[in-house]
């Protein structure tokens, strides 16, 4: 072996193989932030999972991810969204709209990728097609629907001329919300009663208050506690025989009478692409804000039956879904 060969050989003694393993690049990790309680496994989890997989990235190979959980709890998710941050995690993804704010007050430099409702009132973005700074995602525009559910539910139970509005109002939008609420139904010449309930000892208590209203009929505001609750709230109306209707197609599922809103498995996922194209390289501020395209009107037969409903030809022939 002449000097030349030997110093090679030395060199890349030196560097393998200790020396490349520490030279690899770490696996990025993604902060999760939610509000909500600490389900993992939940279909939007898992749509989230299933759009980082088509932007390349699978959980435990190249990817982790933090999760942080307020349990609904918003006044935590500041000091969750810090002790992201200071564990520099590569990316913040921020479910709903508190989440978003928590996230966007921790950091102006990392990027964040959120699932809200509406993205621009809420201060987050400067617009949707041109969202500057560090974060981006996906605008359910879920609050916006809340005027058409009123009016899917007027025409499903025309006769109910007093109806209730079921709201958190620990939730960024309830405000809105209800004045949305509250001239639509004014526009109808409807009375609407405003329920409120931000845990689930007030939401029995919200329903337990409909026979003395005299309440017709019932819509319950989009809010992740209520989502979360979905089988208590089902459940409840179900008790009152109250006509009800709700934003996302799960409550059908679980049994709502009607839902009306955006697909959570589309949002999420699109959310987890985002993430992934972000972790190559993307920078958030040129990258739109998305909002969905298609939305889910579901009819539950099966609930309209027992509550004596029949569901008007008109409104069947809208509907994407309906449960018999």
């Amino acid at each position: 072996m002449n000097r030349r060969e030997f110093v090679t050989a030395i060199g890349f003694a030196l560097v393998s193989p200790a020396t490349a393993r520490a030279q690899q690049k770490p696996m990025p990790v993604v902060g999760y932030l939610s509000g909500n309680l600490p389900l993992p496994g939940t279909p939007a989890v898992t749509a989230f999972r299933d759009g980082l997989s088509e932007a390349g990235y699978v959980e435990g190979r190249n990817v982790a991810i933090e999760f942080r959980w307020a349990e609904f709890h918003d006044d935590r998710l500041p000091a969750l969204a810090a002790d992201l941050v200071s564990r520099k995690v590569d990316l913040i993804a921020a479910i709903g709209p508190s989440a978003a704010r928590a996230a966007k007050s921790a950091t102006s430099t990392l990027p964040i990728v959120f699932v809200t409702s509406d993205a621009v009132a809420e201060g987050l973005v400067a617009s949707l097609a041109r969202p500057g700074g560090n974060a981006t995602g996906v605008s359910t525009i879920n609050i916006v629907l809340m005027p058409k559910r009123l009016e899917l539910l007027s025409e499903l139970v025309p006769q109910a001329r007093v109806i209730a509005l079921l709201m958190n109002p620990n939730n960024a939008n309830a405000d809105r919300g209800i004045q949305d609420v509250q001239q639509a139904a004014g526009a109808k010449g409807l009375q609407l009663q405003i329920l409120k309930a931000a845990t689930p000892a007030e939401i029995d208590a919200a329903f337990a208050s409909l026979v003395p209203r005299q309440v017709g009929a019932l819509v319950v505001g989009a809010d992740p506690l209520f989502y979360n609750r979905r089988e208590q709230i089902v459940a409840l109306a179900a008790r009152q025989a109250v006509p009800a209707s709700y934003d996302l197609r799960a409550f059908a599922d679980s049994g709502g009478l009607i839902s009306y809103g955006p697909s959570l498995t589309s949002a999420f996922r699109q959310a987890g692409i985002y993430t992934g194209r972000i972790l190559k390289g993307e920078k958030p501020a040129d990258l739109p804000v998305e909002e969905p395209t298609k939305f889910e009107l579901v009819i539950n037969l099966k609930t309209a039956k027992p509550l004596g409903l029949t569901v008007p030809q008109s409104l069947l022939a809208r509907a994407d879904e309906v449960i018999e």
